[in-house]
């Protein structure tokens, strides 16, 4: 699938809405099953570290590609994915922007584990 419908279909599952978890868990699975990266995640800012959140896809040891993840102008959380190119990086600062409001979630936890 293309860069352009991943976004699609990625637009189509925020503006849908509903529990932040869900959205950022069908968000991850989109940048694995439609956008191709072989492992997808978000890692939530906790106590000034992070802390991993939803993902998909199998964990391996190629390159990461990590894009922050601001709310009002906060780091509220990092987007990661696996064998991105340089050319992915508008892409996925689009999708940090898409799920900055979703991520509130994992920063207000107040250091409380994501539940998988």
């Amino acid at each position: 699938m293309t860069q352009a419908a991943a976004i699609e279909a990625i637009e189509a599952i925020v503006e849908r809405g509903g529990d932040a978890d869900d959205v950022l868990r069908a968000v991850v699975a989109a940048l694995h099953e439609q956008a191709g990266y072989p492992w997808a995640g978000i890692h939530f800012v906790e106590d000034g570290g992070l802390v991993l959140g939803p993902e998909s896809g199998e964990a391996g040891a190629a390159p990461r590609t990590t894009v922050s993840v601001s709310w009002q102008g906060e780091r509220v959380a990092e987007l990661a994915v696996e064998s991105a190119e340089d050319v992915d990086e508008p892409f996925l600062e689009r999708v940090a922007q898409l799920v900055s409001g979703h991520c509130l979630v994992g920063w207000d936890t107040g250091g409380e584990p994501w539940e998988s």
